[in-house]
């Protein structure tokens, strides 16, 4: 880029530029020096820009505002010009090498390293977003590697000038990206994570932005951990070389080890907005193709290859639906049948049974019918469901990373709550308390039931909490540091006593992932973990008899829909309901045998590709509900039969067609039940409750103030309880 101004001498305002200039965010960044000798950095922004005089303005602004920031971590503003004919900012000039630079040139780097680098930005952000700005570039470009640490500029030109500016949130996102940059050598893989930052760089990966943690939690999470610092420099040789070489190639051969600084004041960061881009960890979140059609039905009255569920068969495309085929029997509505006329949804607004403003935001919520359990990252405290009152007192025990779309900490069953927690003293807990007086029954620390014995952090992460029968199941992966996409991953299953904590059996193996604990009887769903576009299969596991291997179903299509965080499975009534087919098939068998009692496949009127859901049933079994786009199916879970479908109508938040978020793929709590009501979001950020016996509307919720993000919610006994930002909000199933 040439730069106005600099002349034949390759100055800009008072610095004389050296070398040739390179590509960061929003301009492109030289070393200079003053005629007094200094050194700055000076970052000068593109044309494109330059034209624009709100970005003129936005600049001053955002001068003004990084002038003022300093922490150990962050590199300062000391020049800037705005009225350029390109405007520049020049930061002091640091010694040391871009983290993309060092990386790619030298490999990842190492667990310590990574701790440093994700301790370092993390507390430069803290700083950043405590002052109410942003930065809007953390990237492995940005992020320069100095002999005491990481460093980022206190401004960066995208984040400070953007309109309208990323959020925090978003910040943490790049935070994500980076370090996971460095722990993989550039392949983005989440598995070369070491053990001590998974479940925290993962958070920062999360696809709804309010599930990540804030900067100042990402600290806090580091240090709680109470692992040793590295001694010595935090870098390789290599990359300590490669960094005293640069800064003696720009006349600055400061290359001293000094101890990381001491930690920065911090306060909380503010501020929300949506950033429209979904990162699934487990492998990506498969969109439903052309845009969440009208469905279709069909079905073979032949069963499917090997006689069992998941084969393509011959399948008819009737533009009505022609009611759900069996393989054992025919249709109970014959082919040429038409099933239910879509019903649009539409409803008055909900009136409120109650609502209570809290102190901080919670990260998880579970209910019974008389007590909602509400989690924060400081504390868990209990309400009483009819009238919002303090139910019990609160205890120390806390979530910072909530729940999110493959991640499930908290269950209910036969009056206890079970939660993952943490306690200022204990990290990697599972906790129960009394749904009647809200004390602990018993903790446990997960982590001393690992094979292996007691350590700092696991190598098991924990994925899904589910109670059934008398145990308590803690499902999730095996993280051993090795990755290949040839190779499935190992999921595992651990049973512990609900009534003790103790530890009863534990499974695992490449054939157990995306685990499914029916809320009564011993037989337990698994999906095996294979590689893309490779056939997998589901089976049951019989916690009867400590976790043994049961009846098999194979699946010819599974793609992405078996990798981990994609339960795309449900119980209905003593049957097992999974996705098979190209992930528009539901398959029905039955749970003690595994022989298939029916399959549906749904298809879209215009022909574009459809994928459901997550399959769920009433709280009786009696139905099965399917979310594929912008409907929701009801079928007889004896037979199939179709007996409605609910429809959306609209936009959603980002302008294309408004689905069900539970049809998304994602394994979140997006659709739930009561006796006689469905509950589902979707993703106009709308809750519906829908009339079980009709498929319309009784109401809708939708606050204006909520987080861009949405709101979380759970469902107890007939009323259904709602986290927006501060505020708790309950409503009766039927509306009044």
């Amino acid at each position: 880029m040439e730069v106005p101004g600099a002349g034949r001498n390759r100055r800009i305002g008072p610095y004389a530029l050296l070398g040739s200039g390179r590509t960061v965010g929003g301009g492109e960044l030289f070393a200079a020096r003053t005629d007094e000798g200094l050194l700055v950095t000076v970052t000068v922004a593109g044309p494109e820009p330059a034209a624009n005089p709100e970005f003129r303005d936005r600049l001053r602004a955002a001068v003004e505002a990084a002038r003022r920031l300093s922490g150990a971590f962050l590199v300062p503003v000391v020049d800037a010009d705005a009225d350029a004919p390109l405007p520049w900012v020049a930061t002091r000039f640091t010694a040391g090498l871009p983290l993309r630079h060092a990386v790619d040139r030298h490999g990842a780097l190492g667990e310590p390293a990574l701790r440093v680098l994700a301790d370092g930005i993390a507390r430069a952000l803290a700083v950043l977003h405590g002052a109410g700005t942003v930065h809007g570039e953390v990237d492995p470009d940005s992020v320069l590697l100095t002999m005491d640490g990481p460093r980022i500029g206190a401004l960066g030109l995208v984040g400070a000038t953007a309109s309208p500016p990323p959020s925090p949130t978003d910040d943490m996102f790049g935070l994500g990206e980076t370090v996971l940059y460095a722990a993989s050598g550039g392949e983005q893989d989440t598995d070369a994570l070491p053990a001590s930052l998974r479940e925290v760089i993962g958070g920062c990966l999360y696809p709804e932005p309010s599930d990540r943690p804030t900067a100042e939690q990402l600290v806090d999470y580091l240090e709680h951990q109470g692992l040793p610092a590295p001694e010595g420099g935090w870098l390789p040789p290599a990359v300590t070389a490669d960094m005293a070489a640069a800064a003696a190639a720009v006349g600055s051969a400061r290359a001293v080890q000094v101890p990381v600084p001491p930690r920065p004041v911090r306060a909380p960061g503010t501020g929300v907005s949506r950033r429209n881009l979904i990162i699934s960890l487990a492998g990506g979140a498969a969109l439903l193709g052309g845009g969440a059609a009208a469905l279709a039905f069909s079905g073979d009255s032949a069963p499917p290859p090997e006689g069992r569920a998941g084969g393509p068969g011959t399948t008819a495309r009737p533009t009505r639906p022609s009611g759900a085929r069996t393989t054992s029997a025919p249709s109970p509505s014959g082919s040429s049948a038409d099933g239910p006329e879509p019903v649009v949804l539409a409803g008055p607004d909900a009136v409120k049974a109650w609502s209570r403003t809290g102190k901080r935001a919670p990260t998880c919520l579970e209910a019974s019918d008389k007590v909602v359990m509400v989690v924060t990252d400081k504390a868990t405290s209990f309400m009483e469901a009819a009238s919002g009152n303090r139910a019990f007192e609160a205890l120390n025990a806390r979530k910072t990373f909530g729940e999110n779309s493959s991640h499930h900490p908290t269950a209910y069953a036969d009056g206890v709550f079970y939660l993952f927690c943490e306690t200022p003293g204990q990290f990697d807990l599972l906790a129960a308390f009394d749904a009647a007086d809200g004390k602990v029954k018993w903790a446990v620390s997960l982590a001393a039931s690992d094979p292996g014995g007691a350590k700092i952090v696991s190598n098991y992460g924990r994925q899904y909490l589910a109670a059934s029968g008398g145990t308590v199941y803690v499902c999730g992966l095996v993280r051993d540091g090795k990755f290949s996409v040839d190779a499935p991953k190992t999921g595992y299953i651990r049973a512990l006593s609900a009534t003790t904590g103790k530890k009863l059996w534990q499974v695992q193996g490449t054939d157990i992932n995306n685990v499914l604990v029916p809320p009564s009887g011993s037989r337990l769903l698994a999906a095996s973990a294979v590689p893309a576009k490779q056939p997998g299969r589901v089976q049951m596991i019989d916690a009867a008899r400590k976790g043994a291997r049961g009846w098999k179903v194979p699946l010819r299509y599974p793609s992405g829909y078996f990798s981990s965080g994609w339960p795309l499975t449900g119980y209905a009534d003593g049957n097992f309901l999974f996705a098979g087919g190209k992930g528009d098939t539901l398959s029905v068998v039955d749970a003690a045998t595994g022989t298939e009692k029916w399959h549906q496949r749904f298809e879209a009127r215009n022909g574009d590709r459809v994928s459901m859901g997550t399959p769920f049933s009433s709280p009786d079994g009696a139905t099965v509900y399917v979310p594929v786009g912008s409907e929701l199916v009801a079928l007889a879970t004896a037979d199939g039969t179709p007996r409605w479908i609910a429809t959306l109508d609209g936009a959603s938040d980002s302008g294309g067609a408004n689905l069900f978020k539970a049809s998304l793929g994602l394994s979140g709590r997006e659709a739930q039940c009561s006796a006689d009501t469905v509950f589902a979001t979707d993703s106009a950020k709308t809750l519906w409750a829908i009339d079980a016996a009709t498929g319309r509307a009784r109401w809708k919720y939708s606050d204006p103030s909520q987080p861009d993000v949405g709101f979380r919610w759970t469902v107890g006994g007939d009323r259904v309880f709602i986290a927006s930002h501060l505020t708790m909000t309950a409503i009766a199933a039927d509306g009044r």
